[in-house]
């Protein structure tokens, strides 16, 4: 008696999330606030870790940027400046008008900081994380973005881009998120925000390596999603984010069979079309 009393629940919650997620397509969810927030993003040096950045300094978060290469990171650090400078100058423009009519947000005394990390070595993020927590604070928006694509068959690439792609792509995040998701539990607050593929969800040839190390994380992700929910962690939320091809550079000299039908995404417009979705950074 007790399985078919199971199976109906079982069965009413699966037709109820289909009704949620129909119904989030239907209705543009609230965007959530992170100003004031501190967030760190991987691999910002770059591609979409470089337009998170800037997309997330223009809502007024303070941002922690990792990367590999230290002039790509702090010519994205030069960027968030030059938006943090106009944002400055707007509030003083409306604080001088005085008119009333345009909410001026508080002053976050917004900061950028950068740090040179390999996110591929483990001591190298477990140590870069705790730099953090002493200069900056503790995290509460985690972006899992930096990757790499090492561009061969299986039995043309050199075992060290095979794990090189493992450790970055899907390591990084276990390395990552264990630094700082112990204070998100503590305080049951956080976002921790993971940079997949659509190579995660299905497979292609040639990619060997980059569709084991997404499908990883995208299992990585989902499980800790689980976790969370399971320890009633309501005030630490998770994103999942899985790209088609996006004119990054990444995939430079990727032959698209029908290119016309499937062109590359902007990177500009799969950021509108994230941030309005109620999968990513949902205001709950």
């Amino acid at each position: 008696m007790n399985i078919v009393v199971e199976f109906f629940v079982v069965a009413f919650k699966v037709l109820w999330a289909f009704v949620l997620a129909a119904a989030r397509w239907l209705v543009r969810p609230k965007e959530k606030s992170v100003a004031g927030q501190v967030c760190l993003i991987t691999g910002a040096g770059s591609g979409l870790g470089r337009l998170f950045a800037l997309e997330f300094a223009r809502r007024r978060a303070l941002l922690v940027l990792w990367d590999i290469n230290t002039q790509s990171n702090e010519e994205t650090a030069g960027m968030v400046r030059h938006i943090y400078r106009d944002l400055e100058a707007a509030d003083a423009a409306a604080l001088q008008a005085g008119n009333g009519e345009e909410e001026i947000l508080p002053n976050y005394n917004l900061q950028v900081f950068t740090y040179t990390c390999d996110v591929g070595k483990r001591e190298n993020v477990y140590l870069t994380a705790e730099r953090v927590r002493k200069e900056v604070g503790e995290v509460s928006v985690l972006v899992n973005n930096a990757g790499v694509v090492s561009g061969h068959h299986l039995l043309e690439c050199p075992d060290e881009l095979i794990e090189r792609t493992m450790m970055v792509n899907c390591h990084a995040h276990f390395w990552t998120t264990k630094a700082f998701l112990p204070t998100m539990l503590e305080i049951n607050h956080g976002h921790i925000v993971t940079v997949a593929s659509s190579l995660g969800l299905f497979s292609t040839a040639g990619v060997e390596d980059y569709c084991a190390s997404k499908f990883g994380v995208v299992g990585f992700h989902e499980s800790l999603s689980h976790e969370l929910k399971a320890a009633e962690k309501d005030g630490i939320k998770t994103t999942l984010v899985c790209p088609y091809l996006v004119d990054t550079g990444m995939f430079r000299g990727c032959r698209i069979r029908s290119v016309e039908t499937y062109p590359a995404t902007d990177k500009r417009r799969m950021w509108n079309w994230i941030f309005s979705q109620s999968c990513t950074l949902p205001a709950i």
